[in-house]
């Protein structure tokens, strides 16, 4: 059996590879430290309170440019009493907000949007707040474009839902402190300029928003990604896609040009390159000429076959190297256990991602984070993913230290050979064990920022006051170093068209000596060196 390139390819040459991706490495680390921007950024600004004499829930409300919005001047505790007043209040956010005098739009190229609504509640004796109050929002969202005249907005989405929002107070002297409300979220940022009417309606009959208190102001937090980032981030996409594409073509040419059938490690390459190459795939740019509102939800699907393809290859690329005899070992039908649970969770992860972001496609006012017990099982969820996430770890660091063990155990044999042959074969070793620390390296960051992205998105929806700062380089580096890591998997384990000579001996070593050349190619078969080794030692 021919053996891969990781054992035939000359030190030099490994070392100039080695080298080359290195630098491609760092060079993914430094776009996203000097060039990139941050991924996200968030704006708040507050509601414009608009008068509605006819109560038209149907009628835009807009303050800027020809706007028809007549502010209201009142004491906000006189509109609180009165529910008349109340019902004709509409809280307008017009977005993106102006700077610098500057009628700003939103970009394609900031791909998403979601805004998160605060509450400043005062304290008034007449009229305490409750610690917890089930709110009913009655919710429209309208866009327009460029050229399009000052009332020319349309409908996007409206919806009348429910919130619970959580408010505490220490000094009753001062405001109240409320949890932040997830309102909506946008796969998709199609249109120039977007505008948010929002009423709170009063009914006593149906007990509407009772017990909500003095409303002094409404805050909109908008979060989008940055187009900056976005424009880095495709462009490492189309750079990295037709590389993989390449060597994934010439990786299986070469395993088809042998005689053999592909082996499972092989088979495991091939769909793992898959899984990048769809990954890699830009799609992005064609949110630039296209509405495409799923791109959040594909985007996750995408990311969810990658992970499930790279931990199932981790599983096995370890467990193919642990060097046991068995004869099923050419199917995944040993590995059915540690596959199972990736698999499950990976579909966990689908399944509940179609809860939230599925449900939004049809109506972007949905989340899954409004009640209690939504709240509930969505942090479990992440708290469960989080955890499992280390026990793999854990676990694929246990495959690996067992892999090391089997391979010191097996270099008993290598005394008995000859000097040159000696040295190749600790030379086959020393890069195998380069590259399982090398495996488990990549295996960290990954972990890291799996767990690290879950609590990123998770923080504005559960109210969480948490700083955490994700910098563009972590980004890039990590998405990097999958695409170079990967690349340098399908290149080093390709089929070599070179053969190291064999060098036979009375004790039949010829045969030996090739099972151990497969180490870095096909280990299940080498098993028969402790044999060889227990002979060896007798004699």
């Amino acid at each position: 059996m021919t053996g891969a390139v990781l054992e035939n390819l000359s030190g030099k040459k490994l070392a100039i590879l080695i080298g080359i991706l290195l630098i491609c490495q760092v060079i993914c680390f430094l776009i996203g430290g000097l060039i990139a921007p941050t991924p996200t950024s968030a704006e708040s600004m507050l509601a414009t309170k608009c008068f509605d004499s006819g109560n038209n829930s149907n009628k835009w409300f807009y303050s800027r440019g020809k706007g028809n919005c007549r502010e209201i001047d009142l004491d906000m505790r006189n509109i609180s009493d009165d529910h008349t007043l109340a019902n004709q209040l509409v809280f307008v956010f017009q977005i993106p907000l102006p700077r610098d005098m500057k009628i700003l739009d939103y970009s394609r190229w900031q791909q998403n949007l979601m805004g998160v609504l605060q509450f400043d509640m005062e304290y008034q004796t007449d009229m305490e707040m409750a610690n917890r109050v089930i709110l009913t929002l009655d919710s429209r969202l309208g866009y327009r474009n460029k050229g399009d005249p000052d009332d020319g907005w349309k409908l996007y989405a409206a919806s009348i839902e429910k919130r619970i929002l959580d408010c505490s107070i220490e000094n009753k002297v001062a405001q109240y402190h409320c949890s932040i409300i997830p309102l909506f979220e946008l796969g998709s940022l199609h249109h120039d300029y977007y505008l948010l009417n929002v009423r709170l309606p009063v009914d006593d009959e149906t007990r509407l928003n009772q017990g909500l208190g003095h409303v002094a102001d409404l805050w909109l937090v908008i979060i989008n990604q940055n187009g900056g980032f976005t424009k880095v981030w495709v462009s490492l996409k189309t750079v990295f896609f037709p590389f993989i594409v390449i060597v994934l073509v010439w990786f299986w040419k070469r395993v088809h040009q042998l005689s053999r059938r592909p082996a499972l490690l092989e088979y495991m390459l091939l769909y793992l390159g898959c899984a990048l190459t769809v990954l890699n795939i830009p799609l992005e740019f064609l949110t630039l000429v296209f509405d495409m509102p799923f791109m959040l939800l594909l985007d996750d699907i995408r990311q969810g076959l990658f992970y499930a393809s790279l931990l199932s290859f981790w599983l096995v690329f370890a467990g193919e190297h642990m060097m046991i005899q068995d004869s099923n070992r050419e199917t995944l039908r040993v590995y059915w256990k540690h596959l199972s649970a990736v698999a499950i969770g990976c579909f966990s992860l689908f399944v509940f991602d179609m809860c939230e972001r599925g449900i939004q496609l049809t109506n972007p006012f949905y989340s899954i984070w409004v009640s209690d017990v939504g709240t509930n099982l969505a942090l479990t969820f992440i708290i469960l993913a989080g955890i499992s996430a280390g026990v793999y770890f854990m676990f694929l660091c246990y495959m690996i230290w067992k892999v090391f063990c089997n391979i010191s155990t097996k270099r008993t044999v290598l005394p008995s050979m000859s000097s040159a042959r000696r040295l190749h074969y600790e030379g086959i070793i020393y890069r195998f064990k380069f590259l399982m620390l090398a495996t488990l390296l990549c295996a960290a960051l990954t972990v890291i920022g799996f767990i690290l992205g879950q609590a990123s998105e998770g923080r504005w929806k559960w109210g969480d006051d948490m700083e955490l700062e994700f910098t563009s380089a972590f980004f890039t580096g990590v998405y990097g170093m999958w695409n170079i890591y990967i690349f340098a998997m399908i290149v080093l384990y390709a089929p070599s068209h070179k053969q190291w000579p064999a060098e036979a001996d009375s004790r039949g070593s010829v045969n030996e000596e090739i099972e151990f050349s497969r180490l870095a190619t096909d280990p299940s078969e080498i098993s028969s060196l402790t044999t060889f080794a227990r002979k060896s030692a007798m004699d």
